[in-house]
């Protein structure tokens, strides 16, 4: 018995073989999902009233600072800048001993500021990608001291700053927040969906060690959440007032201790003391002008991930 291939007939047409497709796989976003749309006049209306809202206590501390007592507390305010604004500033300046206090700031909340990201990173790269025992109950135990008043640590941080010989420095205000529960847990969260086990596999297959993986490829894909971090950070330890009024004495203030002791004169003037806070507002916004574009691109970053 003999078996014949089947023979191909002219001016007929085999049928083409299709091969076997997998089913698509259902798009977990909407039609349109990450698409721009065009705002409409309520969009602009509502925005428009939201900047006016957030530049409106600004603009009343320029005005305020530009205008004598007197004038700011009558019983109808001024609406425009005045002509007393650098009068006001030298006087806050010189009252307050600005010049020092605002060096003693930086100092502070750069440290702080350094300190919190190079360690919240590490610390985040470990509860993120790196398994080792108890690291539930550690993170636990990290983001438990979120719930705890920072009053309640006042008495037995200030005995310990005591002992050490650091009450009236400024290492007494930096040392005891160089790491933030919060940043831990921010950098954890970041570093869970924006670096993949496929990249760190991959840098131990070439023979990197921990730390050639954490400057090489961790700190690359975390700078995003970094310069976020590092921006609520600095502001955060720019704007303290309570410890810094309980461990600076007057002679070492930072900006807020003396704006507070400007403040806390018996007869304080009110226009030089919003002239100090027009002072202290203007380091805040050089350093969001010069690092907005990437603190957006970061919080847009992390914004997309998923």
């Amino acid at each position: 018995m003999t078996i014949t291939s089947p023979t191909k007939v002219p001016g007929s047409v085999l049928p083409p073989r299709t091969a076997h497709r997998a089913p698509k796989r259902p798009s977990r976003f909407k039609p349109g999902a990450g698409q721009q749309h065009k705002g409409g006049p309520f969009a602009y209306i509502a925005l428009t009233v939201v900047g006016i809202g957030s530049l409106l206590p600004l603009y009343w501390t320029l005005v305020a600072a530009s205008h004598t007592q007197d004038e700011v507390l009558a019983s109808t305010p001024p609406f425009l800048p005045g002509g007393r604004l650098f009068h006001n500033l030298e006087a806050a300046w010189t009252q307050a001993h600005l010049g020092k206090a605002i060096v003693n700031s930086f100092i502070v909340a750069g440290c702080i500021t350094l300190a919190t990201l190079f360690f919240c990173t590490l610390a985040g790269y470990a509860f993120a990608k790196m398994r080792f025992r108890g690291r539930g109950a550690l993170m636990t135990a990290v983001i438990a001291t979120l719930t705890i008043p920072p009053q309640l640590s006042v008495v037995p941080l200030f005995m310990m700053m005591s002992d050490l010989g650091w009450s009236g420095s400024l290492e007494s205000v930096i040392f005891p927040t160089l790491v933030s529960a919060f940043g831990v847990f921010f950098m954890r969260q970041y570093l869970i969906e924006a670096l993949p086990y496929e990249l760190i596999e991959a840098a131990k297959i070439d023979g990197a060690s921990n730390f050639r993986i954490v400057r090489s490829v961790v700190l690359p894909v975390a700078r995003p959440a970094m310069m976020v971090l590092g921006m609520l950070t600095f502001v955060q330890a720019w704007n303290d007032f309570f410890w810094p009024y309980l461990a600076l004495n007057q002679q070492n203030p930072t900006l807020q201790v003396a704006l507070g002791l400007l403040k806390a004169s018996y007869t304080p003037d009110e226009s030089i003391v919003m002239a100090g806070a027009l002072i202290s507002t203007l380091p805040l916004l050089a350093v969001f002008v010069i690092f907005g574009k990437q603190i957006v691109g970061g919080i847009m970053s992390g914004a997309v991930k998923g």
